[in-house]
C-alpha cells in the first residue's frame, strides 16, 4: 500500500481579529477547500477537526461541530487536540483513515477565535499540570520563554538582536504578498529595534500575535484522485508525530526543568528528531527540500528551526539568514507564507495552514511569493507536552 495521500483542495479564512466565532472561520475555510478540490460536501467520508480549547464545548468536539455546520450527511467524525501541533495531528489522523480504507475523502479543518494577549492555561487550578505551574510558580508566559530561548542562542551561538530583526524583516516582506495574512506591511530592522521590549531581548515585532483564522484541506486516496481527474496532485508523503526522549538537556516549556544528566543525552534534540523522522519516512533529506514552513513563535525560534531541520549546521542559522538562503529566491526559502510573524497564532489552524502554503507552492499557484520549481516542502511545529509534528509534501 502506498503511504501517500493526495491533497485535492486547500482553503483558508484570512487571519485577523474579526470578533466572530471559530466555527464561522472553519466553515469558510472548509468550503474554500471543497471548492478548490471540486468535491461535493456529500462525497466527504470523514471530517477531522483540530480542537480549540478556548471556545467552549463545541471546540472540544471540532469534527462534529464542523460537520454539523456544513450540514449533517453521515460522515465519520474525529476530533484531535495537540495544542499547536493539532493541525498536523489532524492531518495524520485523516491520512491513517484513508490508508486504512475507512474513507476515500477526508476533510481536515482547524479554526480559532484567540484571546487578546498571550495564551494562558484554560480552566481552574491544576497543580499537577506543568503548563499551569509555569504560570503560577515562575510567571513564565510564552513571551518569557521566547526571551529565554533568544538569550540562550545569543550566549551559545553569538546571535545578535540584528539577526533576530532580519527574520522579521524577511517574513514581513513575504506576508505583504499573502492575502490571507493578518499583517501585510513591510518593516525595517530599525522599526523592529524601536518596538517595545516584551521579554528581553525580544521586542514586540519579534513575537507573533494571537489571531483568529481558519484553514482546511481535502485529502483523498490516490485512486480517488485519479478517478477525480487529478493525475498529478500534491501528495503528503510523511507525517512525523514523535515525542521527546530522556534526558532532555535543553529547557523546553511547559516543563520547567531539564532532566538528569546522569544518562547519556540522545544524539539529537527533540526538535531535530521531529524533522529526522519525517525525512526518514519520506525517503528524503534536507538537501532535497524546495521550501520549509516553520513555527516562528519568535524570530529567534525561526533561527533554531533552520538548524533543527538540517538546513545548516549547529550555530550557523544566522549565517544562513544573512546570506539570503532562506529568503524568496534563496537556496531554501523559509516561511514564504510570511509565517506566524505575519499571521499570528490561531492554534488549531496553523499547522494546517502550513500545508495549505506547501500545496499552493507545489502547484505553482502562490503568485508573487512563488518559489521557483518547487517540488518538495516540509513543515515543522511543536505543541505542548511533547507533541512534535512535521509534514512532507511533494509533487
Amino acid at each position: 500500500m502506498s503511504g501517500e495521500v493526495a491533497v485535492l483542495g486547500a482553503g483558508m479564512h484570512p487571519w485577523g481579529k474579526w470578533g466572530r466565532g471559530f466555527v464561522e472561520y472553519g466553515v469558510v475555510a472548509a468550503r474554500a477547500a471543497l471548492a478548490d478540490a471540486g468535491v461535493d460536501w456529500r462525497d466527504v467520508g470523514s471530517v477531522v477537526g483540530a480542537d480549540t480549547v478556548r471556545a467552549g464545548y463545541p471546540g472540544y468536539v471540532a469534527g462534529a461541530t464542523f460537520a454539523k455546520a456544513l450540514g449533517w450527511q453521515g460522515a465519520r467524525v474525529t476530533s484531535v487536540y495537540a495544542a499547536c501541533a493539532s493541525g498536523a495531528q489532524a492531518i495524520n489522523a485523516a491520512r491513517a483513515q484513508i490508508l486504512s480504507g475507512l474513507a476515500d475523502v477526508v476533510l481536515v479543518v482547524g479554526a480559532d477565535a484567540a484571546p487578546k494577549g498571550f495564551f494562558r492555561p484554560a480552566g481552574g487550578d491544576r497543580p499537577d499540570d506543568p503548563d499551569w505551574l509555569r504560570f503560577r510558580v515562575l510567571g513564565a508566559t510564552n513571551p518569557t520563554y521566547f526571551g529565554l530561548y533568544a538569550r540562550r542562542r545569543m550566549a551559545v551561538h553569538g546571535d545578535t538582536l540584528e539577526d533576530f530583526a532580519q527574520v522579521k524583516v524577511k517574513n514581513a516582506a513575504l506576508g505583504a504578498l499573502n492575502p490571507n495574512a493578518r499583517y501585510r506591511k513591510r518593516v525595517t530592522a530599525e522599526e523592529v529595534a524601536g518596538s517595545a521590549v516584551v521579554a528581553d531581548p525580544l521586542r514586540l515585532l519579534d513575537i507573533c500575535a494571537t489571531s483568529d483564522g481558519g484553514a482546511a484541506l481535502v485529502l483523498s486516496s490516490m485512486d480517488f484522485a485519479r478517478r477525480h481527474g487529478a493525475a498529478d496532485p500534491v501528495r503528503i508523503r510523511a507525517v512525523s508525530t514523535v515525542t521527546p526522549r530522556y534526558p532532555n538537556t535543553v529547557l523546553d516549556l511547559p516543563d520547567i526543568a531539564t532532566d538528569s544528566a546522569a544518562v547519556e543525552p540522545a544524539a539529537s534534540t527533540f526538535r531535530a528528531s521531529i524533522a529526522r523522522a519525517a525525512y526518514e519516512e519520506a525517503g528524503i533529506g534536507p538537501e532535497d527540500l524546495s521550501l520549509a514552513e516553520v513555527y516562528d513563535l519568535s524570530t529567534a525560534l525561526e533561527l533554531q528551526w533552520y538548524e533543527d531541520l538540517g538546513l545548516c549546521g549547529e550555530g550557523e542559522a544566522s549565517k544562513l539568514l544573512r546570506e539570503g538562503a532562506t529568503s524568496l529566491g534563496g537556496r531554501i526559502p523559509v516561511n514564504v507564507s510570511g509565517g506566524l510573524a505575519s499571521f499570528g497564532e490561531a492554534v488549531p489552524a496553523q499547522a494546517i495552514a502550513q500545508v495549505c502554503e506547501l500545496t499552493w507552492q507545489l502547484r505553482g499557484d502562490a503568485g508573487d511569493r512563488q518559489v521557483a520549481s518547487a517540488r518538495v516542502g516540509i513543515t515543522a511545529n511543536q505543541g505542548l507536552f511533547g507533541h512534535g509534528s512535521s509534514v512532507v509534501a511533494v509533487r
